[in-house]
């Protein structure tokens, strides 16, 4: 498919968010009857599904402690459910898992669910929970559970899965999507802050609006366009914080076990939902006894997966200690040499998956030996970034919140067509400035 000389509508990137955006600008523009056949044009530099999009876990929540968030994500959770066939979406359930430390987030969490009608359980009391537990999964032994937060609306994806079946949607629609072309500079109009066409390493295509969706590589769309390296962060007595760093990023742990998922039923015949634990419990190598957290937070996720054979999950990310311009992006992912599970993922993925279930003891015989890397460029607060500048250009900073928030897009076309989103107003870049940051919850994951 031939570069278009120019477009009303210039998405760079062909992740979930580019993707989106692209399916749902082109739905709209056709209600309007103001759909034209270069109307809407993705930019992916490599194939659709080899981004950040293709490395995702795949979970699928609303569990978050920030109000903000949870409207957001309730809002892609139904854009998930509405569309699960096409998405690869299976709506099995995600269980929050919490010891005491967390109690009193999730009941706050629960309570604001219920408030936005977000369909969740939560148990609490370690005698109930435990009960709870062992009639879904009779051999549950985590020990120290005082809340289960229970989604029922929730599940997980396949990520390449849900990948294509956006860009099928998108197509379907009437956008086009050119695989192979990478953006390589922005172009400014004479005596305007806006950009008026995108340099790409098959020549040049002007457009109306840009829509910047690129993931981990934001970075380098921000730089070209000369916003801030860092920001000043206002606290609550008015002062301001010195000068923070505007990206950063974090690296991924995230492994398997090579069995069969779907001979994980729960009691009921189910299929089982996504389990997380966030506790202070110690915890025990189940390899070789020595003891890899003792009186400190830590947490994982797993959940049997169909889509990718086996049992998935990973651990809270690490910091990644490079300055954001030093840290090399491409190779991304699986085939990045640098940025993989650190040695140490292995036995704490299994020894926690024997923590929470007798049936596990002895798994990490069965873990997979693979590459599992992927890395996120993060915000200061490491939420959310969605905004215009430069007249005409929309930027999605996700700050690796990605994969799961698959409205995001619907949200953003409304927005680019005019209609400001209340959804989409605390994630704005002034709230730094403004000091409208999102609450911090006690979990060990830096951003729920």
């Amino acid at each position: 498919m031939s570069l278009p000389s120019k477009c009303e509508y210039l998405i760079i990137g062909g992740g979930i968010h580019g993707l989106s955006t692209a399916w749902h600008l082109c739905k709209k523009l056709a209600n309007k009857g103001q759909l034209k056949e270069d109307s809407v044009v993705v930019l992916e530099k490599t194939k659709v599904g080899e981004g950040a999009t293709s490395v995702a876990c795949g979970i699928v929540r609303n569990n978050y402690y920030q109000p903000a968030m949870r409207r957001l994500m309730a809002h892609s959770v139904n854009v998930w459910n509405e569309n699960a066939e096409a998405l690869t979406f299976r709506r099995v359930g995600y269980m929050q898992i919490n010891s005491q430390l967390m109690h009193e987030g999730m009941s706050e969490v629960y309570h604001q669910q219920k408030e936005i009608g977000y369909d969740s359980t939560f148990i609490e009391g370690a005698s109930d929970c435990d009960k709870y537990m062992k009639e879904m999964l009779p051999d549950w032994q985590a020990q120290g559970i005082t809340s289960v937060l229970h989604e029922k609306n929730s599940g997980y994806g396949a990520n390449l899965g849900a990948n294509m079946g956006f860009k099928k949607l998108a197509e379907s629609a009437g956008a086009k999507i050119l695989e192979g072309v990478e953006a390589t500079n922005l172009i400014s109009s004479n005596g305007s802050g806006a950009v008026s066409a995108v340099e790409t390493n098959q020549g040049t295509i002007e457009c109306t609006q840009l829509v910047v969706a690129a993931g981990p590589w934001v970075r380098k769309f921000w730089e070209i366009l000369e916003l801030p390296n860092s920001v000043k962060i206002k606290q609550p007595d008015g002062s301001y914080t010195d000068e923070i760093p505007m990206w950063s990023y974090m690296a991924l742990e995230e492994g398997e076990l090579e069995v069969d998922p779907h001979s994980y039923k729960t009691a009921q015949g189910n299929e089982y939902p996504v389990i997380h634990v966030d506790t202070e419990s110690t915890l025990v190598s189940n390899k070789s006894g020595d003891v890899i957290h003792e009186n400190e937070m830590w947490g994982f996720y797993y959940k049997p997966d169909v889509y990718r054979n086996g049992i998935q999950g990973g651990s809270s990310p690490y910091d990644v200690t490079k300055p954001a311009s030093e840290v090399s992006i491409d190779p991304y992912g699986h085939k990045s040499n640098e940025f993989q599970p650190r040695a140490s993922f292995e036995d704490k993925f299994t020894s926690a998956m024997a923590f929470c279930q007798k049936q596990f003891d002895g798994c990490h015989a069965k873990y997979k030996k693979q590459k599992a890397g992927g890395i996120g460029c993060v915000t200061p607060d490491r939420f959310p970034v969605f905004d215009q500048y430069r007249e005409n250009v929309y930027i999605i900073a996700d700050a690796n919140h990605g994969y799961k928030m698959a409205g995001v897009g619907d949200l953003v076309s409304d927005e680019v067509l005019g209609n400001k989103s209340d959804i989409l107003e605390p994630f704005r870049f002034s709230r730094y400035e403004e000091g409208k940051l999102h609450p911090v919850s006690n979990s060990p994951f830096p951003w729920s």
